[in-house]
């Protein structure tokens, strides 16, 4: 099994101008805390960020659905408000708190989301694949072509068994993806490590 650096060797400073950009609305777009998901209101602003950078699904109401983590990236972009249901806004601290309560890795998952978006990619959840992410090559859409990795983010300091790692590959293979493993270090830097079968 060889291990490599991969996605981390991409410079992001060279290829700024295959980035996905968002246009910035003159006024954010204004999205409800509903359990597992944020919902928009149904803007052309608001539809922007599905048909310009496929975040979340657009449902037959004209609102995007998002998930916890694309709604945080955008909110930390100032592109993106967001209040509870009973219509108290809230801050980029208390939406965390309260995306760690229904997600408990919520913050390691968002550091390789976050660095991942800002180097290009479009990253989906990969629930259905057993894995946290699904990442499209640059320049690549959902439904245009599929995934190239499936992605794991992990905290430096955790440990898993040789079996656990042979699970994720497992699921990468059978999924004709590459393993991405992601290890997030306490200053929340990401370095990446492709992970191949080899025959000796």
């Amino acid at each position: 099994m060889a291990k490599k650096k991969a996605v981390e060797a991409a410079d992001p400073e060279t290829s700024a101008e295959k980035k996905i950009e968002l246009k910035k609305p003159k006024n954010p777009v204004l999205g409800i805390l509903a359990g597992e998901r944020v919902i928009t209101e149904s803007s052309d602003d608001a539809r922007e960020f599905f048909n310009q950078s496929r975040f979340g699904t657009l449902n037959e109401s004209g609102k995007v659905e998002l998930s916890l983590l694309e709604a945080l990236y955008l909110l930390e972009r100032e592109r993106l408000k967001i209040k509870s249901e009973s219509g108290k806004p809230l801050s980029l601290e208390l939406y965390v708190k309260k995306a760690r309560k229904v997600e408990p890795n919520f913050w390691i998952r968002y550091v390789v989301f976050r660095d991942m978006r800002n180097r290009g990619y479009i990253i989906k959840t990969a629930l259905k694949f057993g894995a946290d992410f699904r990442v499209y090559d640059r320049g690549v859409k959902p439904g245009e072509d599929h995934a190239k990795w499936i992605v794991f983010p992990v905290h430096e300091a955790s440990v898993f068994t040789w079996h656990e790692f042979s699970a994720k590959n497992r699921v990468a293979h059978s999924t004709k993806k590459r393993l991405l493993l992601a290890i997030v270090d306490d200053e929340n830097d990401v370095t990446y490590y492709q992970v191949n079968w080899t025959r000796p």
